[in-house]
């Protein structure tokens, strides 16, 4: 048995723990798949390469607002897979002969099990041992259980992993699922001038986002897809014309006499994380109902020396959370006598369609479930000049304050560059900045697009006593 004193499963963020210091250390690195885990190859990296490449052509399209008489007159699909991928690829392939060049790192490229408490069974059948065991291995998108799914060509199904990689553009793309994945992706592939039908079984696509955020965004969406809400997909088929055909079900069960027919199908119905296929149970960790390791504040699992982070732990499924979980990783196995502790009271997102979506902290729909206090301000995008400029009607920022103290409890924006200029928020919730302050203390850029959050401020109730 082949025994390290660090093994770390997943390439992903737990690929940067093992850093110069640990040049003394027997490091071992297992990667079953492609080295870089989610964001950098199936994630964060391309959809946002793509997002860019459908904003140019939705941008171009809507030109004629502007008094600018401008057409797309075509999309060379392959052309901007290759561009994407072209980049992306040999950045993996660069991590993998980094790693396997060091005198120090031994890399296991293939599936591994766990055996027993710090023990892996690899596929090739050798075991592998660590006096450490970092639990990295991210998660996968997951496959409901709809009749007729599994018959379909395989062609004609995909998912976030594989249908950005696609060789020709589909004239219709039916996406199942209302989260992040398919309003990403609804906005990619309609921005490229598919026709997308999205199928959700909530009222409102984002339906995890503030109920202000969520309406707007899908009274947007409906008027760029086609929408259909409260349906669930209860069985899958080929279509007439070669393509996919689904019938739905209401949420109660009753069927709806209108399929749903498109070339491909995505399914966009969340993700899970990859703890069943390295069966984490026969170490002696916990696990969440959902599958996911649990951790406490240093992210440590219940077993001594071994400790797990990203997607396979939290729930958040967010490259800059797992980034900082790796660094508190590295930081208590470096200083094992001096812990620090991940902080996840404001761990912000963004949505990355059309319009952007970004939000940190609570919504108000979690304030009223607690009976917790506060206060809201709100100010539209069009209050701005630059939101003037863009024409921008929907856009607005709103923000949630406790009513004594001045301190935002959340923010919520959807409009241009919200993944921007949500961050005075962050920063202010990060560092305890009372609202007023953070709206009279301080400069802010006219005409630019974080007036809008200055707006907002400003709109809160002063605290009171």
């Amino acid at each position: 048995m082949a025994h390290h004193d660090l093994v770390v499963i997943g390439t992903g963020s737990g690929n940067s723990i093992a850093d110069e210091r640990f040049s003394g250390w027997s490091v071992a690195i297992v990667e079953r798949a492609t080295f870089g885990g989610t964001c950098l190859n199936v994630g964060c990296i391309p959809t946002k390469m793509y997002v860019h490449t459908a904003d140019l052509a939705a941008g171009v399209r809507g030109s004629h607002r502007f008094g600018v008489d401008a057409e797309v007159e075509s999309v060379r699909w392959r052309d901007i897979r290759d561009r994407i991928f072209g980049r992306i690829d040999p950045i993996a392939e660069a991590g993998r002969r980094y790693r396997e060049a060091a005198d120090h790192v031994t890399v296991y490229a293939e599936r591994a099990r766990f055996f027993g408490a710090k023990t892996l069974q690899l596929a090739s059948g050798e075991q592998v041992s660590g006096d450490q065991i970092v639990i990295a291995a991210g998660s996968r998108p997951m496959i409901p259980d709809i009749a007729g799914l599994a018959d379909l060509q395989p062609d004609l199904v995909h998912t976030s992993d594989t249908v950005m990689r696609i060789d020709e553009l589909p004239r219709s793309l039916a996406i199942l699922g209302g989260g992040v994945v398919a309003a990403e992706m609804a906005h990619i592939f309609g921005g490229l001038g598919v026709a997308v039908t999205i199928v959700a079984r909530s009222q409102h696509l984002l339906r995890m986002e503030d109920d202000d955020v969520a309406q707007r965004f899908t009274e947007i969406a409906q008027d760029r897809w086609r929408v259909r809400l409260s349906r669930v997909a209860h069985r899958a088929e080929p279509g007439a014309d070669g393509g996919v055909r689904l019938w739905l079900d209401d949420t109660l069960g009753q069927p709806d006499p209108d399929p749903v027919d498109a070339d491909l199908l995505l399914v966009a119905t969340g993700r899970v994380p990859n703890t069943d296929t390295l069966d984490v149970r026969r170490t002696g960790v916990s696990t969440h109902d959902d599958g996911r390791v649990v951790v406490d504040d240093y992210q440590r699992t219940v077993v001594p020396g071994v400790w797990a982070l990203g997607d396979v732990s939290n729930p958040y499924q967010l490259k800059h959370l797992a980034n900082a979980e790796a660094r508190v990783v590295q930081h208590n196995l470096l200083h094992p006598d001096d812990l620090v502790a991940s902080d996840h009271r404001y761990v912000p997102h963004a949505i990355f369609s059309s319009p952007q979506v970004a939000s940190v902290g609570r919504t108000e729909r979690d304030l009223r479930a607690t009976n917790t206090p506060y206060v809201v301000g709100s100010r539209p995008y069009s209050d701005v000049a630059y939101g003037w400029a863009m024409e921008d009607t929907t856009g607005f920022a709103k923000l949630i304050a406790d009513p004594r103290t001045g301190l935002l409890l959340g923010g919520h924006v959807i409009g241009p560059q919200a993944s921007t200029v949500i961050q005075p928020v962050i920063q202010a919730m990060s560092f305890d900045q009372p609202a007023d302050e953070v709206a009279r203390g301080q400069y802010w850029i006219h005409p630019a697009m974080p007036e809008v959050i200055e707006n907002a401020l400003l709109s809160l109730p002063r605290p009171r006593p």
